[in-house]
């Protein structure tokens, strides 16, 4: 079997799994279940059908970094419920889901799939740091196309794209992105800081839309020729110069923003997918039982074996 690593963007998966299983789905407490069962068995399909040798669980130590937030701070702001000092802010989670997170951490410890996080950083820049120095060719399973700027064909690192449904997968690379965005993927930060993201939070430069900003790499290759373009005028027109001018404080921090992080230390990791003895695999079947994940459980057993 060829090796091949694959890292979940878990909290992209999770919200698709309580969003599609229904809250009807409870464990014999009344507690809702329908998170925990709908990442197992998304859990389960990917390794049935991508068969990879390696798994992390990335995971969102900080969904909102303060240091990002310092340089844009409308970045995320919308989905802020409560801000805590020298702590992260509290995302706006349904409760019956946040009820559920502790849970979910407890079934992939259970599984034995590794679980990484970085203090201060998302999930997202567990992920670059991971797909950016492995060894092994990767597959980023996501619903964000912000994890676009990580693909990379000579490197077989290509995005499981989940926004269309479990069901309706899709393998994007590098020529997928081009003919969606007319953008090579590792020009998509720079065309996601001119477009914006409303998403996020990111203004992006006002009057420069997709088509415009697309047009611009297209010429100028990246976001900073594109701007020493601007200050001489070099194939650019007036109007476009005097937009990205308006911008040029945005634009001053707005990279680091938008661009995930590869050089985090995050230590040793166990990646390897898990082979679950009796005992283990004991274990995970006593805590299906008690969480009422039935053949969730034995799905994602059955996968793993």
């Amino acid at each position: 079997m060829t090796s091949r690593l694959m890292l979940l963007d878990t909290a992209s998966l999770y919200f698709r799994a309580f969003y599609g299983v229904p809250d009807t789905v409870r464990s014999a407490d009344g507690t809702s279940v329908n998170a925990v069962r709908g990442l197992l068995d998304i859990i389960a399909k990917l390794v049935t059908t991508y068969r990879p040798t390696h798994l992390v669980a990335c995971w969102d130590d900080d969904w909102r970094p303060q240091w990002r937030v310092d340089l844009i701070p409308t970045y995320k702001a919308h989905r802020v419920v409560e801000t805590v000092a020298s702590a992260p802010d509290v995302e706006e989670v349904p409760d019956p889901l946040q009820a559920q997170i502790p849970l979910i951490r407890e079934a992939l410890a259970t599984l034995g799939i590794a679980t990484v996080g970085a203090a201060a950083h998302e999930a997202d820049d567990v992920i670059g740091t991971l797909a950016t120095s492995s060894e092994h060719p990767v597959d980023i399973v996501t619903g964000d196309r912000d994890l676009f700027q990580l693909i990379d064909d000579a490197r077989h690192v290509r995005v499981i794209y989940t926004a269309r449904g479990m069901s309706n997968l899709e393998i994007v690379t590098d020529e997928v992105v081009f003919a969606k965005y007319g953008v090579h993927a590792a020009q998509y930060a720079d065309y996601a800081t001119l477009r914006g993201d409303a998403s996020d939070g990111l203004p992006g430069v006002k009057g420069v839309g997709e088509k415009t900003a697309a047009a611009l790499l297209a010429t100028h290759g990246d976001l900073a020729a594109i701007r020493a373009a601007a200050e001489t005028g070099d194939g650019m027109s007036a109007g476009v110069r005097t937009k990205l001018a308006a911008a040029a404080d945005y634009l001053d921090v707005a990279p680091r923003v938008v661009q995930v992080a590869t050089g985090l230390d995050l230590g040793p990791i166990d990646a390897a997918l898990p082979r679950l003895d009796d005992v283990a695999g004991e274990r995970a079947r006593e805590f299906a039982g008690r969480w009422s994940l039935g053949t969730s459980m034995d799905r994602v057993l059955a996968a793993l074996a």
